[in-house]
């Protein structure tokens, strides 16, 4: 049989590592998919629901794997909806390649059905690499580049593939004037600064007396190589979202998350040290980093485009975490000091006692907090954990404790609803016997999560690891109606705010997943064991106060300014308010038993 563009591709990116591809079909792209039936052994699709969650689902394999993310949809509605999940891996630095379809070469121009402008509508986010295919032997070169610079860029890439020449047969380029031949391969460079750059970076490092480190995803690699420099500096070490996972949380040094979801212990971390060294991260709150001038900075980041961003450093050291942070530990000096270190230890022990006195206050039926501490005891070690946006993301971050060996991940810089579900799918397409849960706010379930758990269970293999989605069904869009509140001074705006009351538990049962449903906290514990120990996907569905506040580490006076004005204009929850704002308050200076 002659061999077909579409099947051309189809093996040259299986020739590139390529073993998984997510999408959803249509006429516009039938030529490839007639091509993978062609070659079962090839690459394994998966149909997602809906081809943003397919984006999301090949974001969350890069992040998860360190491979390419592959997705794969038709023309027109079917490349649009790509886009969010796109974006979800260009704002957190994934390597994703995008393949659409498009109309008949013959058609374009014409305002053909589905006939959409691909090219400039994937621009921004494919800005490195997208083109749409004309000819046969144009095709293989498309596929190197997209492939090669998406890896080596960590960026999105797309190809556009008129649907005719799909099933055109292929061509290889001739040794002619105007052809081009391209190969298949790339292996990721040892980037390192210079040793000059290193002994500046040592420098500073070696003169600070109170050394913070915020490390990000870019360090998800470099846990040991990390723990030796934070040893040898005696420091601190605070966790941008993205790095939930870099190091454990047990360590007594180790403050958890940063920012408006984070920690007090990290809150204090920035604001009184003297020196700040940021790894592979791209946290952007300026107000949770040291103020300008009161600390002087080091910054290592695999893209210099990333160095001196978010903070004005002395040293910008451009190369791979892992790599930069070996060349760097020789050079640094062992602090013998241990007041700095001893400070931050008491503040986490501190901190640990505030947030369970939190998760355990009483509230209208369950405490989200507590959900999140009764699962993280729960957490086998090698667990995968995925949170949604929204204020479940709160939980997250400060209550679920990372132990060595897991892995963690959500929508970091883009922030989006839905892709704690696809994230969670995708986690458990590349590791079949590890635990995965996924916690999910119900705005987030209606939204788009709903659907992608018929997914989950189409693909559903016996003796599979445990896979619990956790849904808090507090019927608001919490995260925003508290921001109402702090950020804008008003009162909770129902119209906007409210959601439906759905019986998630029955949904899941109807499609064969084990369904609980939970008012009572007291059955948390049991009911997550019986969850984690099941033999069919899970999930919990946990009836949660949506007035407990999701307190940030430091509330400002421009904070409280706009929350009194809140309640001074009357919200709709004003009383469940005040007394669950109380309540958390309150545990913060007295005995849990108060």
């Amino acid at each position: 049989m002659t061999q077909t563009v579409g099947d051309f591709i189809v093996a040259r990116l299986h020739a590139w590592g390529v073993r998984r591809m997510f999408g959803y079909p249509g006429d516009g792209i039938n030529g490839v998919f007639g091509a993978m039936g062609r070659a079962p052994d090839k690459i394994e699709f998966i149909q997602a629901r809906h081809e943003e969650m397919a984006a999301f689902m090949a974001c969350a394999h890069a992040k998860f794997t360190g491979e390419l993310g592959v997705c794969i949809a038709t023309s027109g509605p079917g490349a649009s909806h790509l886009i969010t999940g796109l974006y979800d891996a260009r704002m957190d630095h994934m390597p994703v390649l995008a393949i659409v379809g498009q109309q008949a070469r013959s058609a374009l121009g014409g305002h053909y059905q589905q006939e959409l402008d691909l090219a400039s509508m994937f621009k921004d986010v494919a800005g490195s690499f997208v083109q749409q295919a004309s000819v046969p032997s144009q095709v293989r070169h498309l596929v190197d580049r997209a492939v090669r610079i998406a890896l080596s860029e960590r960026r999105v890439t797309a190809i556009i593939l008129p649907n005719d020449l799909q099933e055109t047969p292929y061509e290889e380029p001739g040794r002619a004037h105007g052809t081009l031949h391209s190969g298949v391969g790339w292996t990721a460079p040892k980037i390192v600064p210079y040793a000059a750059d290193l002994e500046r970076a040592a420098a500073v490092l070696n003169e600070g007396r109170r050394v913070a480190i915020l490390a990000g995803a870019g360090a998800l690699e470099a846990g040991d190589e990390l723990i030796a420099v934070a040893d040898r500096l005696g420091a601190g070490v605070a966790k941008a979202l993205l790095g939930k996972a870099v190091l454990p949380d047990d360590l007594p040094w180790v403050t958890g998350s940063i920012g408006l979801l984070g920690t007090e212990p990290s809150y204090k971390l920035m604001t009184e040290c003297d020196t700040l060294l940021m790894i592979g991260s791209g946290f952007p709150y300026a107000e949770f980093l040291p103020k300008e001038g009161q600390a002087r900075g080091v910054q290592i980041d695999v893209k210099g485009d990333m160095l001196s961003l978010r903070y004005p450093m002395d040293v910008n050291l451009q190369g791979d975490a892992a790599e930069t942070l070996r060349a760097l530990l020789p050079l640094l000096e062992q602090k013998t000091a241990n007041s700095w270190r001893d400070r931050i230890s008491r503040w986490n022990r501190n901190w640990h006692e505030t947030l369970h006195d939190r998760a355990m206050q009483s509230a209208t039926p369950v405490n989200p907090q507590r959900v999140a501490v009764e699962l993280s005891s729960r957490l086998p070690e090698n667990a995968i954990v995925t949170s949604d946006s929204g204020s479940c993301a709160n939980w997250y971050a400060r209550d679920i404790q990372v132990r060595s060996g897991m892995m963690c991940s959500l929508s970091g810089g883009l922030a989006s609803m839905g892709a704690a579900v696809p994230y969670a799918i995708a986690a458990r397409f590349a590791y079949r016997d590890r635990p995965v849960i996924a916690m999910v706010g119900d705005g987030a379930m209606q939204m788009n999560n709903m659907a992608e758990l018929i997914t989950l269970m189409k693909y559903r293999q016996p003796a599979e690891a445990a896979w619990v989605c956790v849904v808090f069904n507090n019927q608001d869009l919490n995260q925003v109606t508290w921001e109402q509140r702090v950020m804008e001074g008003d009162p909770k705006f129902e119209a906007s705010q409210q959601i439906p009351d759905v019986p998630y538990h029955k949904f899941a049962e109807l499609i064969g997943m084990k369904g609980i449903f939970v008012d009572d906290p007291e059955r948390l514990g049991a009911v997550f064991d019986e969850a984690l120990a099941s033999d069919r996907p899970v999930l919990v569905e946990v009836k949660t106060d949506p007035n407990v506040p999701p307190l940030p580490p430091h509330i400002t006076v421009k904070q409280a300014k706009a929350f009194a004005s809140t309640l001074l204009q009357g919200d709709p929850d004003q009383g469940s308010v005040i007394l669950d704002t109380a309540k958390q308050v309150l545990s913060s200076v007295l005995p849990s038993k108060s």
